[in-house]
């Protein structure tokens, strides 16, 4: 069997033949940025795939999340969840606003709206959630706790590509929402991101704001940043367009292989979607308790040991890190569900180039750590052996 190296992700990349003829465009016509050709039909492009009605494109998700602040002019707390990529919270920092940490809800691992309402203060002027995995927060109760206090809602939705709740784009809801366009995400443009405008006006703010507030050659209208999608990001981003459906498709059945071959084991849950009508498999995540043989760790290091790279997204979290940790809702009896997450989960390999043989190695490993574990403490197997 082969020992190659598996990773928790591989970026889906199109044949290279069908990526030079964007490439001779760009060096034909010399636009590398700017909003330049492909620029714009890209923003046209993933209105019309995504559903929405307005979209600013960025080099990077991170540079969206500060830009989206920036331009509802956020300040004082914010509340969100500290389950999550670092770049989340520290998009608050960046604008000087002070995160306030809420605990998560344990099944779907997303912003408990229950914990919001006690962690509104006279300074909070927004909440940020994540839409976790790709799974919807409950979007409607967290609309009615912003609407009841005047709160601003910016969904962070780095792994919600082409997710759908109800029979329409989960981008549509709250204030804004920012896509991350990142080498490790369902769609990528190696890298980049953007953030959904409700309407024109927000938009052109937002424009402004990303290519150093200027509005023509002469005025400048606010202190803005260099956030500009390159044409050649933006060219790979048509191109994956082609593909995506195909991508997400493989990422299903991985998802499928997965969730029948590891039900039934004893201690391992694999998370369930939060109800949306189009999943994008972003990820697979699965969380070990006390009832499986071995631990979390000692599981990603028995993958590890096979050249299986798993990943335990999202451990340590982020309010267990210097520049949070000093912070009243950063404290870990505040946070119970998260923490016991951080410490259970484990991303299993997904990526549309995984093969079949490939997924069977992580899973028969899977399967033998915790038959292997069991027989020494004198249990009896929890699943069955598996074929070699």
């Amino acid at each position: 069997m082969s020992d190659k190296p598996i990773y928790v992700t591989q970026p889906f990349l199109p044949p290279l033949a069908e990526f030079a003829p964007y490439l001779e465009q760009i060096w034909n016509s010399k636009v590398l940025t700017n909003g330049g050709p492909f620029h714009q039909q890209l923003e046209k492009a993933l209105c019309e795939y995504l559903g929405v009605d307005h979209i600013a494109l960025f080099s990077n998700g991170t540079l969206a999340l500060v830009t989206a602040l920036q331009s509802l002019r956020i300040t004082g707390e914010v509340i969100t969840t500290p389950y999550s990529f670092v770049a989340t919270a520290h998009s608050l920092l960046w604008n000087g606003i002070k995160p306030v940490f809420v605990d998560i809800d344990p099944r779907t691992l997303n912003l408990d709206p229950r914990q919001i309402e006690a962690a509104i203060t006279p300074q909070t002027t927004a909440i940020m959630p994540v839409h976790c995995y790709g799974h919807p927060c409950d979007v409607d109760a967290i609309q009615r706790i912003a609407d009841n206090y005047n709160l601003r809602v910016i969904y962070d939705a780095a792994h919600a590509f082409g997710v759908e709740h109800g029979g329409s784009s989960i981008l549509r809801t709250g204030d804004l929402s920012v896509l991350s366009f990142h080498a490790t995400k369902v769609f990528n443009t190696f890298e980049g991101g953007a953030i959904i405008c409700p309407d024109a006006k927000t938009k052109q703010r937002i424009d402004h704001l990303k290519n150093f507030g200027f509005v023509d050659e002469l005025t400048v209208v606010a202190p803005g940043i260099n956030g500009k999608m390159s044409e050649l990001n933006a060219s790979l981003g048509l191109l994956q367009l082609k593909h995506i459906d195909r991508a997400i498709e493989r990422r299903k059945e991985i998802d499928a292989i997965y969730r029948s071959q590891l039900d039934g084991i004893k201690g391992l849950k694999c998370v369930q979607d939060t109800g949306e009508s189009r999943q994008n498999h972003s990820y697979f995540p699965i969380l070990i308790d006390s009832e499986f043989p071995i631990s979390r760790d000692d599981l990603y290091d028995v993958l590890k040991k096979h050249n299986i790279y798993a990943r335990r997204y999202f451990y340590p979290l982020i309010s267990e890190f210097p520049m949070y940790r000093g912070l009243p809702s950063a404290h870990a009896s505040n946070l119970p569900h998260a923490t016991a997450a951080s410490r259970q989960v484990l991303c299993l390999p997904i990526y549309p180039d995984l093969t079949g043989a490939d997924q069977a190695r992580v899973i028969k490993l899977v399967k033998a750590a915790a038959r292997r574990s069991a027989a020494k403490a004198g249990k009896a197997p929890t699943s069955p052996p598996v074929a070699a």
